[in-house]
């Protein structure tokens, strides 16, 4: 040995690349074709493609490399133009061309077009999840768009196609583009009602009108898309919602003008930003003074979005640290062999198939227009994007640690989906909200929660555990509004687990379904990751089921 070799690297692994993240995936296989997916071999190219090294690098890349902004050109006109990183527009031509943005809508889309659609989703956001925000926006723009005539007739050929277009021009210029939201004001946050920015009728006003909004958001997302929809309060119709394109049909820029990108904490390869309006032009879309409920239908979507999304960052973490585990060696054994690491494992294994099934029953539900479907959509929407979103922080960060101090530093990915995570508990509402969502859709629609419990008693009466559960919660959802929402979050938090418990019943092998519902309803469950009896759970096989590999 040299006299200066003071060490040889050894026992060291670097984080799983070059791998296809479908064929990997017996649990997701499993959920396609139960709802009828005939994509296997397209999601299969797909998943290869999202999996290989080269995206892994430019999902790197893309973070490591935010977007800047550029208030002016050279010659002091007003630019408010977005660089990205070569990188950024890699993966944004990619999920173009794999329609993540608009699957659902596409002509040749079958009866399982939303789960199809989830499972792009849920691939794409392993590796880089801050390309997903405008793909997600545009997604829950296009129903909203439909329903207007006149903008569908010149947008809908832009909104479907596949062809990803980075110029910033007007629209009629390009050959597909993105729509981005408003809402956020600095005022009011989730309180949409306290929104300032005022919309002023050029002439007639009403649906199909153009106005011309003045004031700020706090939060903009993505500003660089070539449209958004902007709630605006008009002088006597209350709050709407506008379509504010990015350019105006003469060729110059609308007066949106951007004031900063915001300095996130992670999602960083994508932008946020401020911006002020100063008599922008829009178009009305839907009903005057239907603003809110306007927006919250495109909202509705892109929280199905976040708990599909954070889904998959569990999937990633999780697919990571059971290839780590299984090459580390440590006292002895490799780490994946030593009985307290399995414990922490099997855990995570168990949260991370019950937040698959959950979000992938929901995207089959909004296939369908059904009581039932139109239940488990305006009740679990919410309660999901809430539960999920908020595990998926918990269990990156126990993920994370699985690779000791390996997982705290910024070369790999365990770091960048731990600060990534966070992100989808506050887009579209935080905690507190959904909750809120969740209890104000029971109110309006009694009978939803009705159909729902039963849907859930048809599986839950079979086993005491769950009944229990369920009869228990029911007596809790008919109480007094004020303790309801005081109770928001044990209230929502347990119909979740319980609606996780029948799907992993239902669909899921006894060894997973018995072994989260005997974790799930212990005493001591949640106060840490791997607090589990070895007589409950068959450690081998879920950790078998949980990577093909």
């Amino acid at each position: 040995m040299s006299a200066w070799m003071t060490h040889q690297i050894h026992n060291q692994f670097d984080e799983l690349q070059d791998y296809n993240l479908y064929t990997t995936d017996p649990i997701l296989q499993e959920i396609l074709q139960r709802y009828g997916s005939r994509n296997s071999v397209h999601l299969s190219e797909f998943g290869a493609v999202v999996g290989c090294e080269s995206f892994y690098h430019h999902a790197d890349l893309a973070n490591k490399h935010p977007p800047i902004l550029h208030s002016f050109d050279a010659r002091g006109r007003r630019a408010d133009f977005v660089e990205f990183h070569p990188s950024w527009h890699k993966w944004m031509a990619l999920n173009r061309k794999y329609a993540v943005h608009a699957h659902p809508f596409l002509n040749f889309t079958q009866e399982s077009g939303w789960v199809d659609w989830a499972a792009k989703f849920f691939l794409s956001g392993q590796v880089e999840c801050g390309n997903l925000c405008p793909n997600s926006m545009t997604l829950g723009s296009i129903p909203l768009i439909q329903k207007e005539p006149e903008l569908w007739k010149k947008l809908g050929d832009k909104l479907l196609s596949t062809e990803y277009d980075e110029r910033d021009l007007p629209i009629a210029q390009k050959k597909s583009i993105w729509i981005g939201m408003g809402m956020t004001e600095k005022q009011g946050g989730s309180d949409v009602r306290a929104n300032e920015t005022t919309a002023v009728p050029i002439g007639p006003s009403g649906r199909g009108q153009a106005y011309l909004l003045t004031g700020h958001k706090w939060f903009f997302s993505a500003p660089m898309c070539d449209a958004h929809l902007v709630v605006a309060k008009t002088e006597h119709d209350g709050l709407a919602c506008f379509f504010v394109p990015r350019w105006l049909e003469d060729g110059t820029k609308n007066t949106i003008h951007i004031q900063r990108l915001k300095e996130k904490v992670g999602n960083r390869s994508n932008s946020s930003s401020e911006v002020e309006f100063k008599e922008a032009w829009g178009i009305m879309m839907g009903e005057a003074g239907r603003g809110i409920p306007t927006i919250i239908e495109m909202a509705n979507y892109t929280r199905l979005t976040c708990a599909v999304g954070s889904s998959g960052i569990m999937r990633q973490a999780l697919v990571q640290s059971i290839a780590y585990t299984r090459q580390r060696q440590a006292f002895g054994k490799r780490l994946i062999e030593q009985p307290l690491m399995r414990s922490v494992l099997t855990d995570l294994a168990l949260e991370t198939e019950a937040a698959m099934q959950l979000s992938f029953h929901l995207a089959h539900c909004y296939e369908h227009d059904s009581e039932l479907c139109l239940a488990w959509k305006r009740i679990m929407t919410p309660a999901a994007k809430f539960w999920v979103c908020k595990r998926a922080v918990e269990m990156t960060g126990e993920m994370m640690e699985v690779f000791g101090g390996n997982g705290y530093v910024e070369h790999g990915i365990m770091a960048r989906l731990f600060k990534e995570a966070p992100v989808n508990t506050i887009w579209e509402g935080s905690g507190n909200v959904m909750c809120l969502d969740v209890l104000r859709a029971i109110s309006r629609d009694p009978e939803s929660i009705e159909h729902l419990f039963k849907d859930l008693a048809s599986t839950a009466s079979h086993d005491k555990i769950l009944n229990e559960e369920l009869q228990g919660l029911f007596r809790l959802f008919h109480q007094e509004p004020d303790d309801l929402q005081f109770m928001g979050r044990s209230l929502v938090s347990r119909l979740v687990v319980l609606s996780q418990a029948v799907l992993l019943k239902r669909y899921a092998p006894d060894f997973i379904a018995n072994a989260f519902i005997a974790t799930r309803y212990q005493k001591f469950h949640g106060q840490v990751v791997g607090m589990l009896d070895p007589k409950q759970v068959d450690v081998t096989s879920i950790l078998n089921r949980a990577f093909a590999a």
